[in-house]
C-alpha cells in the first residue's frame, strides 16, 4: 500500500478549511462540501475535517486527494462516521475501493474539484489517460459510502 501524503499549508489548515467547516456546519455546502466526521483509531474520540462528497451512478464516495491521511487511517478502522451539512447528519458506513476501481472516480473528482485540488495529483487531470490515472491510483485512497441513517 502506498504511504502517500501531502501535508496542507497553514492558509489550508487555518483558513481554507476553517471557513469551509464554518459554511458547512451552517447549511451552506460549497461545491458538495460536508464535514465528515469519524472515530479516531486510537483515541476513540470523534475527528472532523471537511470533505467534498462525490455522486458518481448513484452512489456517494469520498476521495483523499492528499493521499492516506489520517482520516483515512481512522474511516479503516472505524468502517464508518458521519457527513453533516448543517444540523443533518448522514451516518454511513465505507468501503475502501480497489485501485482498479477508481481511473472513473478519480477523472469526475478531477473533472468537479480540479482548480481546488489539482496540484495534489502531480499532474494527472480529468483528461488523462486511464493509464496515468492508474498510476497514482494507489496515492489516492476513495471510499464508497453507503448511508444507513
Amino acid at each position: 500500500m502506498s504511504t502517500h501524503v501531502q501535508k496542507p499549508d497553514w492558509f489550508t489548515v487555518n483558513v481554507f478549511n476553517r471557513a469551509v467547516a464554518w459554511l458547512t456546519r451552517r447549511g451552506i455546502s460549497v461545491w458538495g462540501s460536508r464535514v465528515l466526521a469519524v472515530r479516531g483509531r486510537k483515541s476513540g474520540q470523534w475527528r472532523t475535517t471537511p470533505v467534498n462528497l462525490l455522486t458518481v451512478d448513484g452512489q456517494q464516495y469520498l476521495v483523499a486527494p492528499r493521499g492516506h491521511v489520517q482520516w483515512t487511517h481512522n474511516m479503516r478502522a472505524a468502517g464508518g462516521g458521519e457527513l453533516h451539512l448543517g444540523k443533518r447528519k448522514d451516518v454511513f458506513t465505507a468501503t475502501e475501493v480497489g485501485d482498479d476501481e477508481k481511473v472513473p472516480l478519480l477523472r469526475a473528482y478531477l473533472k468537479r474539484w480540479k482548480m481546488e485540488v489539482g496540484v495534489f495529483f502531480n499532474g494527472v487531470g480529468p483528461g488523462s489517460p486511464d493509464a496515468e490515472l492508474r498510476r497514482i491510483a494507489p496515492d489516492h485512497p476513495v471510499f464508497r459510502i453507503t448511508v444507513t441513517k
